[in-house]
C-alpha cells in the first residue's frame, strides 16, 4: 500500500516539476552579492522550494527530535534496568 502511495507522490512531484520548469523557462538574474548568475525561473523556484523543505526538515529534527533523544538517553541512564532493556520490555 505504501509503495503505491510513494509511486503516486513521486510521479506527481516529477510531473509538477517538469510542468513548472516548462512554463517558467525564461532566465532571471540572481545576485548573491559575491556571485551573479542567470537561472531559468522554474529552476530557481524548484531549488527554493527544495531548500525550504530541507531547512524545515533540519529545523524540525534539531528542535524536536534531537531534544527528545537527549531526554530518552537521560531517562535510560537513570533507569534501574540500565540500557540493556528496551522500552517495550519496560512497558510489559
Amino acid at each position: 500500500m505504501y509503495r503505491i502511495i510513494f509511486i503516486i507522490v513521486v510521479t506527481l512531484a516529477i510531473f509538477s516539476g517538469l510542468l513548472l520548469g516548462t512554463l517558467n523557462s525564461e532566465t532571471v538574474d540572481v545576485d548573491l552579492l559575491w556571485l551573479q548568475i542567470q537561472w531559468p525561473l522554474g529552476l530557481l523556484i524548484l531549488s527554493s522550494v527544495a531548500a525550504g523543505f530541507l531547512l524545515g526538515i533540519f529545523l524540525a529534527w534539531f528542535f524536536t527530535i534531537l531534544p527528545l533523544r537527549v531526554q530518552l538517553r537521560k531517562l535510560r541512564s537513570e533507569s534501574p534496568y540500565g540500557q540493556s532493556r528496551s522500552l517495550k520490555d519496560n512497558n510489559a
